[in-house]
């Protein structure tokens, strides 16, 4: 403006001229004639305020680093941190594109061992009391050819109930194209085995609850098998309810896995196949169903990603997993690597299933356990635990931990095998509406 004279600089004035050390003595001059210590060295004092106001989120993502409740590996531990702090949807982004990039092999042959032999044929020893239990399951046909010897027959594994084998596991390749993958199928009596569902900090979040990891003695002294649940609540589409109370609202039409009273599970439509009544003790909705009356569901879509998922799109293959329940009320699992959603649902299909759902996905959270300890009462540790796949990720023992923090279900021996009194919760039969496992109050 004018009348204004501009005050002359008392700093000195760094020309361009002059040798280094004229320049460099210059430099300094300027520096130190700045009044603070944080003029003087505003590089640094820049980077310290940024530690100082980062801390919080370096102090939060080391802890995430060494928390095994957020995943074995340190990239699914970043990856849950990431999601938990809004960056879920780049989470997702990178996922998509490393499987995009990493995609399962296809051809070749499983390696040596991974689908079992045919079990010979042997005598049946014949339980001192006769046990309601459901028929043995009938062998899977391949989906690939020509079948592997031993591929989609059943093998009794752990924890016998009255002297009969209460789970079957068999093992197949999961399409005809990528020859090389084996994933596991599981069977589970119904009529021998107990559902419970187990609720986390994490999944659903909240608590704490009457039933969470890890199991407690008491309840290991029956404990047959330990499958995860489904996705992070805000991914899963879907409620839960337990302990009577709805922790988030269910949604009518959401696949739901249905805890009874009496240990009943069914695999559900909810508002069709199941609704609320005083038999209901646990509803974990996840997606909607991709499996009915037997068949993948119309219109199943790998790309659609509102449907039947909101996490990596739905055509990439990478470790899934599923549930479903059979025309007599058995329940199955599906697990293992290289799965979409196309593929998980014809193999709940090809094991039976009326109803199936899509649980858990990638790596870290697929996993299935049965436990086998050396007398009938005596209690299910890590030690005689058996993962359903060699190569699944999460151990037997993470049910035992007190830091697991998702939800699971766990199926265990009945205290009376007698079969199921009370609701019909868990049968899977269809009738002419296609409804089933609804029950009457009580």
């Amino acid at each position: 403006m004018r009348g204004l004279r501009r005050r002359p600089s008392t700093l000195p004035t760094i020309r361009s001229t002059g040798t280094r050390k004229e320049r460099r003595t210059a430099r300094r001059a300027t520096r130190l004639a700045r009044k603070t210590p944080f003029g003087r060295h505003r590089v640094l004092t820049g980077l310290v305020a940024l530690v100082v106001v980062l801390t919080p989120v370096w102090i939060s993502l080391a802890s995430a680093l060494t928390n095994p409740g957020l995943g074995t590996s340190v990239g699914a531990r970043l990856a849950e941190w990431g999601r938990e702090h809004g960056g879920a949807s780049f989470v997702t982004w990178a996922e998509n594109e490393w499987y995009s990039h990493h995609p399962p092999k296809v051809g070749g042959a499983p390696p040596k061992g991974a689908i079992p032999a045919p079990l010979q044929s042997t005598t049946t020893t014949v339980p001192p009391v006769k046990v309601v239990d459901l028929p043995e399951p009938k062998p899977i046909v391949p989906l690939a050819e020509p079948p592997i010897p031993g591929e989609g027959q059943w093998h009794p594994v752990g924890r016998k109930v009255d002297g009969v084998s209460a789970v079957y596991e068999a093992y197949m390749r999961p399409d005809p194209i990528h020859t090389s993958l084996v994933v596991g199928v599981a069977w589970m009596d119904t009529k021998l085995l107990r559902a419970q569902l187990y609720s986390g900090s994490t999944i659903p979040g909240g608590g704490p609850y009457p039933l969470t990891a890890p199991v407690e003695p008491k309840a290991a002294t029956s404990l047959v098998a330990a499958f995860n649940a489904g996705f992070l609540m805000d991914n899963a589409n879907g409620g839960y309810y337990t302990d009577g109370r709805t922790i988030i609202p269910l949604r009518k039409g959401a696949a739901s896995m249905v805890v009874y009273r009496n240990g009943d599970i069914t695999v559900a439509d909810w508002g069709r196949d199941a609704t609320m009544t005083p038999d209901v003790v646990a509803v974990r909705q996840n997606l909607d169903l991709l499996v009915d009356n037997g068949k993948p569901v119309p219109g199943l879509n790998a790309n659609d990603t509102t449907q039947w998922g909101y996490t990596l799109g739905n055509q990439v293959y990478v470790w899934r997993s599923g549930a479903g329940v059979t025309a007599n009320g058995a329940l199955v699992y599906v697990g293992g690597p290289g799965l979409n959603i196309t593929t998980l649902a014809n193999l709940l299909v090809r094991a039976g299933a009326v109803r199936g759902m899509e649980l858990d996905i990638n790596t870290d959270w697929v996993n299935l356990a049965t436990y086998a300890p050396s007398t009938p009462n005596g209690p299910a540790t890590p030690a005689n635990g058996t993962d359903m796949l060699s190569d699944m990720v999460g151990t037997p023992a993470r049910y035992f931990e007190s830091w697991w923090s998702r939800d699971f279900f766990t199926m265990s021996a009945r205290s009376t095998a007698t079969g199921s009194t009370g609701s019909t919760g868990a049968t899977g039969s269809t009738g002419s509406s296609g409804a089933t496992g609804t029950t009457s109050s009580g």
